[in-house]
């Protein structure tokens, strides 16, 4: 049976690049259609071409990602799907930034090794769990000590124009509709109607 190494890539958004993820499993050995690569977020494994390469994997495959965080980042699904992986399938995973210490690919031979892959794998995804929700948290008094100084949030409001007065008094004397009002104003009807305070 031919053991077959399996790359994943994945990157949260399109913005990011996966350039230097394809070139640390190429020079890992990760042949090139082997690669799979994903523009989603890690908070959960509904991700199609993730799903469709692990059902591809045969025991003694390897799963080969960069690092943790890019199986995932909720601690539970994580540890689940590393045990899905692992032991329901038979198959191993390799984390390369943590060399040895998660490459399951020699557990039948050494218990010491899987259980310290085991309890490793359970100390990062409590680390990279707390990290995401401090960076939350972070990102909340930061959002709230900015409004506190007076900051705003959202679009910029639309000025409204020097003619408004007269075009709201021909609206409300009903010569003209609301959405006609809009037009000889440039904006939208809901944008008039919040100007007029409707």
């Amino acid at each position: 049976m031919t053991v077959q190494l399996k790359g994943y890539v994945r990157c949260s958004t399109k913005e990011q690049s996966p350039d230097r993820q394809i070139i640390a499993l190429r020079e890992f050995g990760v042949p090139e259609d082997s690669i799979v690569i994903e523009m989603l977020s890690g908070k959960n494994f509904q991700r199609p071409a993730y799903q469709e390469m692990v059902m591809q994997l045969k025991p003694g495959d390897a799963l080969v990602i960069d690092s943790l965080d890019r199986l995932g980042r909720d601690r539970n699904a994580v540890v689940d799907e590393w045990r899905r992986i692992t032991k329901e399938m038979g198959a191993d995973i390799v984390v390369m930034d943590m060399l040895p210490l998660l490459d399951t690919r020699h557990k039948e031979q050494d218990i010491t090794a899987s259980f310290v892959a085991d309890l490793v794998l359970q100390v990062l995804c409590y680390v990279c769990e707390k990290e995401r929700l401090l960076n939350h948290e972070r990102a909340s008094a930061g959002i709230a000590a900015a409004k506190a100084r007076g900051v705003r949030f959202g679009r910029k409001p639309i000025e409204k124009p020097a003619e408004f007065e007269a075009i709201r008094e021909l609206w409300e004397s009903g010569e003209i509709s609301a959405s006609a009002a809009a037009r000889r104003l440039g904006v939208s009807r809901p944008t008039f109607m919040t100007w007029v305070g409707k």
